[in-house]
């Protein structure tokens, strides 16, 4: 009995060894600029002239159209939690479009956690298939941790974001197209406005007590000569206020911001999530009440502000699209252990790692993949500046490929750091020089 009992204890290890030679491997820790990826995108971006244009007016629309489903779905955000109970909030799809008479941009919001690649593609091949007169689509979300799942597929998102229905997805695009539209059609003459609010009090360093944070609430402001006016604003706090047991269907605080200010002197109010990675909200509590609370407090900071409006006048544009080639997959399991990329592909799919580039006057906004952190964000707006460019930087753009966090927090028990950086050490380095090349090839 024994020597049985041996060998099945032999033969399981074998197993167990076999198994994890075939699923696990080392992290690479080679630097990150030896890599041939990292040259590779640097090359790529040296090489990319980006498109131009030169208009005599600024012309705006925007829409916002509600794409809640009629039967619950599951909610993305935090732990998995199944379909929710109730709708706190109704979900919508937003579109803003912008053109010089002669360049067409957009950017299309959605209240949900990411833009999934898959989702991004078939809203493209709907804009295509519908002729709509735009040039370049710009992904963006709200980054509610409390939206509704459905669009994301593969075995990753199955366990953990929602799992997909065509059903859902088929609504999605289809509200988005609507949106668009109703965004084309409402098109007239603007005026084009910066501004800048601090909001430091709000935002709190989620890694480092009393670390450094991106403060601020970035906005542009859009006043057609009718006098209605809208906003696109970005923000660094992560939409977290919502208690993570929460089972109805909300979009957190952007939800109520964006209320708020359609409520005062804006026609239409559109939340972008800015750079939240390693930021967090300081809430006062994370009922409804208290949701409602901060951003009726972020609200009144924007009221508050005293900030001097930037007027864009020129009506210069230009846009880019910057494929993004990344180090072979970290999902670590330990310190030094990950899962092998094929696992990893199998588990994720393809997480279109790019960023979208649009300058419209003086002002540089850039989308990524990433889920960057604000802590880069000061270093990175003080070359803006020196240049004489305002910098915008919002996340979720139709990829997703994790956070991009200070290389000094890799090896820290976060889960931010450890299960969701998805491509190694060196990414914080990686990404902080990647925008300052941007930024440097711009011109105001």
């Amino acid at each position: 009995m024994l020597i049985k009992t041996t060998k099945v204890l032999c033969w399981t290890f074998v197993v167990l060894v076999a198994i994890a030679l075939v699923v696990l491997t080392k992290v690479d820790r080679s630097p990150i600029q030896d890599q041939g990826f990292y040259k590779e995108t640097f090359e790529r971006l040296d090489q990319t002239t980006f498109s131009n244009s030169q208009g005599d007016i600024w012309i705006a629309g925007w829409s916002s159209v509600n794409m809640t489903p009629d039967e619950p779905a599951d909610l993305v955000g935090y732990a998995p939690r199944g379909k929710y109970e109730f709708v706190q909030d109704s979900s919508y799809v937003k579109a803003l479009t912008l053109s010089n008479g002669k360049s067409r941009v957009t950017w299309l919001n959605y209240e949900l956690l990411i833009v999934h690649p898959h989702l991004a593609e078939q809203v493209r091949k709907a804009i295509s298939a519908a002729e709509l007169p735009i040039d370049q689509v710009i992904f963006t979300a709200t980054h509610t941790h409390s939206g509704m799942g459905g669009y994301m597929p593969g075995p990753m998102g199955e366990m953990a974001f929602g799992g997909y229905d065509q059903g859902v997805v088929d609504l999605m695009v289809s509200r988005s197209l609507s949106a668009l539209r109703n965004a084309i059609n409402s098109q007239d003459t603007t005026s084009i406005a910066y501004r800048k609010s601090d909001a430091g009090d709000l935002v709190a360093n989620r890694f480092v007590n009393g670390g450094a944070t991106d403060p601020y609430v970035r906005q542009l402001i859009f006043t057609k000569k009718s006098g209605k006016k809208a906003i696109f604003l970005t923000y660094s706090a992560h939409a977290t206020t919502m208690s993570t047991k929460f089972m109805g269907l909300s979009g957190d605080y952007p939800f109520y911001l964006t209320k708020d200010l359609e409520a005062g002197g804006f026609e239409f109010a559109l939340y972008a999530a800015g750079t939240v990675g390693s930021h967090r909200p300081m809430r006062p509590g994370n009922t409804p009440e208290m949701v409602e609370l901060y951003a009726h407090k972020l609200d009144s900071t924007l009221n508050l502000s005293t900030s001097d409006l930037d007027t864009i006048a020129n009506s210069e544009m230009k846009t880019g699209y910057l494929p993004i080639s990344l180090r072979a997959p970290h999902l670590r399991v330990t310190d030094n252990l990950r899962i092998r990329p094929w696992l990893f592909n199998y588990l994720l799919g393809d997480t279109n790692a790019h960023l979208d580039i649009t300058q419209i006057g003086n002002t540089l906004m850039i989308a990524s993949s990433g889920e960057l952190s604000g802590v880069f964000y000061e270093k990175w707006e003080k070359l803006a500046q020196r240049k004489g460019l305002n910098l915008i930087i919002t996340t979720f753009n139709g990829g997703y490929i994790g956070y991009i966090t200070p290389d000094e927090l890799y090896d820290e028990n976060f889960h931010e750091v450890r299960e969701m950086n998805w491509y190694g050490p060196g990414n914080g380095k990686y990404f902080d020089e990647l925008i300052l090349a941007v930024i440097e090839k711009s011109q105001p």
